[in-house]
């Protein structure tokens, strides 16, 4: 009897954390733009970004190995990672990590530009063009093994088709968007041009949960809930509209082969999504089609306390995905997800395979 082939197991959201070694990769006249990285005197533990003279984009609490171990007895989940791998000083610990884990490739995305970094078009070249050297690097140590989504300077698009177009040689699989740019609708036809560039290298865009809209951010942040409460407002609410809005606009004419992933938002809105699209459809006279998410080549990472039983009756066998979200510490990290996920008892061995490799594959094109 012929040996069955094992399938690759692919991490779809992994984290890069950005460190101070991150801007070596700044060219000798981009150095003015250099982020600087400042302690907050009375909490060792909190840093913050700054640029152009602001605290600028998202920078993760400097939590020590206790730490974490302690956040992950708290929070019932494992979010224990080592630093020198979740920031890349030590490629060949982070290998090791993901063998522990049963991870053959992670897709890399970056931990910074959650919120808006700067709207200088030199600055943003600068800063994305370093990020995205730094991970070429790191794509070359890293044996065919981490992939990853590049930045893209939406302030200079010719930039950012060019940035693409060296993120593709040097193994990125994706272009990462935020579900608002500025005062920008994914959909708005100013990123054509990204959209263009990406279906002719066939990269996916991925929209990992984020905000570039400071006022927007701001308004959140006024409101007295608790950071929880606000970052699920500020992140992941917008990454669902975005997602809704793709499904009801003509994106997938415009850009019939390109592929959408929508990355950490988790995927239990999708039967609410579905249906709310599905209407709008029909109230146009449209026809929706079932497999709604395949046919418009959009794609969505699940967590393992997820019904997911249900929601493959909405999202369909082709469009789900997981990720561990290693090297952050928030509601959807479990580095330990893969093992969970595998031991889940309400979805058949073929939807795992799916999950775990054919989906994240044809997504990445890997």
């Amino acid at each position: 009897m012929a040996t069955r082939t094992r399938l690759q197991t692919i991490d779809a959201d992994a984290h890069v954390v950005e460190s101070e070694r991150t801007w070596d990769y700044l060219e000798p006249s981009e150095e003015k733009y250099r982020p600087r990285l400042f302690t907050t005197p009375d909490d060792h533990t909190k840093t913050y970004w700054v640029v152009d003279d602001k605290i600028a984009g998202l920078r993760l609490p400097n939590l020590s190995d206790y730490d974490l171990e302690q956040f992950s007895e708290f929070a019932g989940r494992n979010v224990v990672t080592p630093q020198a791998a979740r920031e890349m000083d030590d490629v060949e610990l982070r290998l090791k990590h993901m063998d522990e884990l049963g991870i053959d490739i992670q897709v890399l995305h970056n931990t910074l530009w959650i919120e808006q970094v700067t709207t200088k078009p030199a600055a943003d070249v600068a800063l994305c063009g370093s990020w995205n050297r730094w991970l070429a690097h790191i794509w070359k140590q890293g044996e065919g093994r981490l992939r990853w989504s590049c930045l893209v300077p939406t302030t200079s698009l010719p930039d950012a088709v060019d940035q693409m177009r060296f993120a593709k040689e040097n193994g990125a699989v994706a272009v990462c968007m935020r579900p608002i740019e500025g005062n920008l609708s994914l959909t708005d036809p100013y990123f054509y041009p990204i959209f263009e560039e990406a279906s002719k290298l066939d990269m996916a865009i991925a929209i990992h949960i984020a905000n570039g809209n400071p006022a927007n951010c701001e308004l959140h942040r006024s409101f007295p809930e608790g950071l929880t409460a606000r970052s699920f407002a500020m992140f992941r609410g917008p990454t669902v509209v975005a997602c809704h809005t793709l499904l009801l606009s003509r994106m997938h004419e415009d850009f019939p082969t390109l592929r959408w992933g929508f990355i950490e938002a988790s995927c239990e809105w999708i039967p609410w999504i579905y249906r709310e699209a599905s209407r709008r459809f029909t109230g146009e006279g449209r026809p929706f089609p079932v497999d709604a998410f395949r046919e418009f080549g959009i794609f969505v990472t699940c967590q393992t306390d997820e019904d997911l039983a249900y929601v493959l009756k909405y999202a369909g066998e082709h469009s789900l995905v997981i990720g561990t979200d290693y090297g952050h510490f928030d509601p959807s990290s479990e580095v330990d997800a893969i093992t969970i996920f595998r031991q889940n008892q309400d979805i058949s061995e073929e939807s795992k395979e799916r999950i775990l490799h054919h989906n994240p594959k044809a997504l990445y094109n890997l």
